[in-house]
């Protein structure tokens, strides 16, 4: 729950919303993919490998081709050289010489019944060669280590060349100059020079409904896709170069998806149900198991960090260099940029204004789970290592935590680390708010004597991210019985996307919202665009929205005038008026006139067009108080503050919800998730073991708003990455206040928080 007030929630969007698809969802019309298979389905099940690197010497079939209700069954064999990825195409649809992580698919199964499926799976015996595993980024890069990927050169790459990287285990590689390229001669110049190392885990994205496909060829030879995956034209193209098709012989329908938090950018079983359905002619579905999505699927990377930062002799930053090494897993098909990047790490230390910075990124192969996108990709990391390290600095300095910030944080004419001018840098009121908010609490050490081994303090953090954009269109139409549609791609997953789309046009027409509906089209009929993703959606699909109902109101008033036979100069909820203000027709009186036909417009809005202008952020400042048992390690967040920019709230309701629900998605990430690995494999299999945070670990939220102007209709900003990044750090740095451990991995365990204890010696009462 959080408790402030939003800003910019006047005008239009005052009211809180209704969902447009809220009705169905609480009632269960809502149909998410299990519930849309075809009746005449056959089901997928899968054999997986129990080793994390192994030659695959020969799979026996003979047993489970002959089971009951067994229609196909498929190796490698039958898909040589057949891979999928969202960018770098390396991930086989079935492993057909090696396997390289515990859960690399071996071969697959087509019965009638999931039971009959997995009963043949069972059947099918597979003879390994075990090698040796490359289970941690310095195995993988360490001089002579072995090819994880001896073909990479021959793998596609989606959208132009593949770009070079040092080493033949690494995924993705990047280097980010700004200002001096020499950043050791500036290092050496500095009064001081800090320098700090952080490492981060695995973590999953805990999406209630797992990865599922169903897959078809229609009769004219089109394969029909109905998948889980939020981005259904990247899926297209995607399977489109694994498989030899045309794009437009695959057609992709995301419908309603029970959760994404990034992790439904990447499709899993749809390339073996599309093998599957073209060998027995027959539809083919799966929905994965948790124990397939939190051992085999795409979760966040884990991190190896290094920082160093230089100050002046009045602790101003004077440089910065960053080393991002990430575990990659397996393959690097879970993500749209092998590098990772950007925005992730290129926000370490965005919210400051430094003049020489160098960024390195690199993203590893090892013979672990692959990674893909999760909330805030890369920038969890980098903000938990970025954060600490602004407190580490500040406190080796001698300075308050809060002071050091201000001292150093981004104005007006700042550049970010990639050289992208900030537009409107808010951190210095953020900052003020937290102190305002702070002064106004009890100190901690007045906020009541902690009994036996516990122990209170309070942690500060700043974040910066940019916004990030793309291009969209979307297509409107005026019907005869006075509804607007607006028809767009973007499946939904939750974050309120249509109805932000039918509150603009409403705002925009001078409409009630009641008149638009919003209606979703495959990749057969809709605009084609890059789903969901990124906090972009209401940034880029506002402003096509509005491009189209500005649009569409204009040819609305030339049919008033050719109806009406007199001058229209707006549109309104009463109606068509004039140049007077009177209204000179109804509007279901123009509209009625249309009959059988329909007005229909389209909006389109890319962001490159504005790429030379200074770029939009979003800046965050959380301030935490923790209570930490020193005989355990069992950390309780007891209070949390967050101050952010944001623009227009377009769905008042559904931005608090973004804005609690990425708090509690940063609490799991400082001090629950992690998937544990024994020896390459997941021990973390199911709900039980991989602890998710509930409500008995969120406190309430307390928020204050500034007022932006966004890059959206209407100055709307992006909402659903806001409040990720910032928790983890500002606990570290509160659990570092409370008892003088400064945890540096993530997530901060009881068992490291009892071992940065041992070495830490006991901070004076209140920090």
């Amino acid at each position: 729950m959080t408790i402030g007030t939003p800003a910019r929630t006047t005008g239009p969007f005052a009211e809180p919303e209704v969902r447009v698809d809220g009705r169905l969802k609480v009632t269960g019309e809502a149909r998410f993919l299990a519930d849309r298979v075809p009746a005449d389905t056959l089901w997928m099940a899968s054999v997986r490998s129990p080793y994390p690197h192994a030659r695959v010497l020969h799979v026996a079939t003979d047993a489970a081709r002959v089971m009951p209700g067994v229609r196909a069954v498929l190796t490698g064999a039958d898909l040589p050289d057949v891979r999928f990825g969202r960018r770098l195409q390396d991930w086989p649809i079935l492993a057909f010489d090696r396997v390289r992580f515990v859960g690399d698919r071996v071969a697959a199964v087509a019965a009638d019944t999931p039971a009959q499926a997995a009963a043949a799976a069972a059947a099918i015996a597979i003879d390994y060669e075990e090698l040796p595993p490359i289970l941690s980024i310095d195995a993988a890069t360490a001089p002579g280590a072995a090819r994880i990927h001896p073909d990479a050169r021959a793998y596609r790459y989606l959208g132009g060349d593949r770009p070079p990287v040092p080493h033949p285990n690494v995924q993705g590689h990047t280097l980010t100059v700004k200002g001096t390229a020499d950043i050791e001669a500036v290092l050496a110049r500095a009064d001081r020079v800090f320098e700090h190392r952080f490492t981060t885990g695995r973590q999953h994205q805990g999406h209630l409904e797992p990865h599922g496909a169903s897959v078809w060829f229609g009769p004219d030879g089109v394969v029909h896709v109905l998948t889980t995956n939020k981005a259904p034209f990247s899926l297209r193209a995607q399977l489109a170069t694994s498989f030899g098709l045309p794009p437009d012989r695959i057609e992709v329908d995301s419908g309603y998806i029970g959760g994404d938090f990034g992790g439904k950018g990447l499709s899993l079983d749809e390339g073996v149900c599309l093998a599957l359905a073209r060998a027995t002619g027959r539809p083919v579905s799966s929905v994965m198991t948790y124990a397939d999505e939190l051992q085999a699927a795409n979760p966040r990377h884990g991190a190896v960090i290094t920082l160093r930062s230089g100050v002046d002799a009045s602790g101003r930053l004077v440089a910065h260099a960053a080393d991002y090494r990430f575990d990659g897993g397996a393959y690097a098909a879970g993500k749209p940029m092998p590098a990772l990047t950007p925005p992730g790490p290129l926000t370490s230390l965005s919210a400051y204004e430094i003049p020489d910075v160098t960024i390195e990124v690199t993203v590893v192969y090892t013979n672990t789970v692959p990674a893909g996108h999760m909330r805030c990709p890369g920038e969890v990391q980098a903000a938990f290592a970025g954060e600490s390290h602004i407190d580490l600095m500040a406190s080796e300095l001698g300075l308050d935590p809060i002071a050091f910030r201000r001292l150093n944080i981004a104005g007006a004419g700042t550049t970010d680390a990639a050289g992208r001018a900030i537009k409107d840098p808010r951190a210095a009121e953020l900052l003020d708010l937290v102190a305002r908010d702070r002064a106004a609490r009890p100190p901690v050490e007045a906020a009541g004597a902690i009994s036996g081994t516990w122990r209170r303090g309070r942690g500060v953090s700043l974040t910066a991210r940019h916004m990030e954009g793309g291009r969209m269109a979307v297509r409107m139409r005026a019907h005869a019985d006075g509804t607007i549609e607006v028809v767009t791609g973007i499946p939904d997953q939750g974050g309120g996307a249509h109805t932000m789309m039918a509150r603009v046009a409403a705002a925009i027409l001078g409409l009630p919202v009641e008149r638009v509906r919003v209606t979703r089209r495959t990749t057969a009929t809709a605009t084609a665009d890059l789903g969901v993703g990124a906090s972009r959606v209401t940034y880029i699909g506002s402003q096509a929205t509005a491009a189209a109902a500005a649009a569409l109101a204009e040819r609305l008033m030339e049919l008033a005038e050719g109806v009406a036979r007199t001058p229209v100069a707006s549109l309104g909820a009463a109606g068509f008026a004039g140049p007077e203000g009177t209204i000179a027709a109804g509007y279901d009186e123009i509209v009625a006139s249309l009959g059988d036909r329909s007005i229909e417009v389209e909006g389109t809005y890319d962001s490159e067009t504005h790429r030379d202008e200074p770029q939009d952020f979003n800046f965050a400042a959380y301030d935490i108080e923790v209570e930490v048992d020193e005989r355990t390690g069992v950390v309780r967040v007891v209070d949390a503050f967050l101050a952010a920019d944001v623009g227009t709230i377009i769905n008042p309701v559904s931005h608090r919800g973004q804005v609690d629900g990425g708090f509690a998605f940063g609490i799991g990430a400082a001090l629950l998730e992690e998937l544990g690995f024994d020896e390459g494999r997941v021990t973390t299999v199911h709900l039980g073991d991989y602890k998710l945070p509930t409500t008995l670990d969120v406190p309430v939220l307390r928020t204050a708003y500034l007022e932006t102007e966004g890059p959206g209709a209407f100055g709307a900003k992006m909402a659903g990455e806001l409040s990720v990044s910032g928790v983890a750090p500002a606990i570290a740095n509160a659990v570092a206040d409370a008892v003088g451990a400064r945890v540096t991995n993530l997530p901060l365990s009881p068992e490291r928080i009892l071992d940065a204890l041992t070495a830490a010696p006991r901070p004076a009462a209140g920090g």
